[in-house]
């Protein structure tokens, strides 16, 4: 027999339950101060005047050489810089979609349209990516579309794989620089990554600090495979603080060649290119496979990546804080 509370009671619970929902608010508010008062800033600035920024960047450096190996046909795909921004904003298309909007999601139409607003690329480089997505099998036609023109587009498995692992990672960048535990967060809660990829992917290509990267960085990631080329390079000293202005390495430009799936002839001429510029360069006793990265590449590539870094902190934080 269910006995049905006295006026005064209901009225005494609903007191006690809006004082206990206001301290619970009370101390989220409290927690969130707390942790904008202890967190470092993620800005470009801060990143770059914090002394484990570097020894930090080289661990995720080798993190994403690990999923080269992984993934090796995604990641050939994407280590040029002007395809990783097609992928980027293509897979934004795709979290972005409304089930109800039969033009939403990854349509070749939607993709120019952002490559148009930030520049990226082409209409001609950006329909021919995706046709090598789907000849790859890293896309596949989706249900939806008016016609069997707009008929969207959405990751296969291997794809939305690779993508979520390669967040996690940026996030475990971020995470050994402040103890964070944003890639614990992420694996349980998948609708942060959901929410933030988009945010990074959007800022990302409106950012012109991003988009057109430094001199030297750029000599490497606009080429194919150049970018985890240069990760490669950056990878491997045990420091990258220079000593007199330069930076010592140690690599088989024949190996590097068959490790990323290119020609001997590309990794030659690339590295030729980033030595006439003084970017990188061989010791005067001419030892076989040992090079010097000038302090410059290592500061612009630093840069560069601060950038990545500061976007995807805003996200992740945004994205977070959203669906709390």
């Amino acid at each position: 027999m269910l006995i049905a509370p006295r006026h005064g009671e209901i009225g005494a619970f609903g007191a006690w339950r809006d004082l206990e929902h206001a301290q619970k608010m009370q101390r989220l508010a409290e927690t969130d101060e707390a942790e904008r008062k202890t967190t470092p800033a993620f800005t470009v600035d801060a990143l770059l005047q914090n002394p484990q920024f570097l020894e930090v960047l080289q661990v995720g450096a080798r993190t994403l050489i690990s999923m080269n190996d992984l993934f090796p046909r995604i990641a050939r795909l994407v280590a040029a810089h002007q395809k990783w921004m097609l992928t980027q904003a293509a897979y934004a298309l795709h979290l972005e979609r409304d089930r109800d909007n039969a033009d939403s999601g990854i349509t070749a139409a939607r993709l120019l349209k952002i490559m148009r607003e930030t520049g990226a690329a082409s209409r001609n480089t950006a329909t021919a990516f995706l046709a090598e997505l789907i000849a790859y099998k890293l896309l596949r036609p989706a249900n939806g579309g008016r016609t069997k023109r707009t008929r969207p587009l959405e990751p296969t498995e291997i794809s939305e794989n690779a993508m979520r692992l390669w967040f996690k990672t940026q996030m475990s960048t971020l995470d050994l620089l402040d103890g964070g535990s944003r890639v614990r967060r992420v694996e349980t809660d998948p609708v942060i990554f959901e929410r933030a990829q988009p945010l990074v992917a959007r800022r990302l290509l409106s950012d012109t600090r991003w988009t057109q990267p430094p001199e030297s960085v750029s000599i490497f990631v606009w080429s194919e495979s150049g970018g985890v080329i240069l990760d490669d390079l950056m990878a491997r000293p045990p420091s990258l603080l220079a000593v007199n202005g330069k930076v010592w390495v140690d690599v088989n430009l024949a190996r590097l060649a068959e490790r990323y799936l290119i020609s001997n002839t590309h990794i030659r001429r690339l590295f030729a290119r980033a030595e006439a510029a003084g970017f990188i360069g061989k010791g005067d006793d001419g030892a076989r496979g040992r090079f010097w990265m000038s302090s410059r590449l290592v500061e612009e590539y630093a840069s560069w990546e601060a950038v990545k870094f500061e976007a995807l902190a805003d996200a992740f934080d945004q994205s977070a804080v959203e669906h709390r």
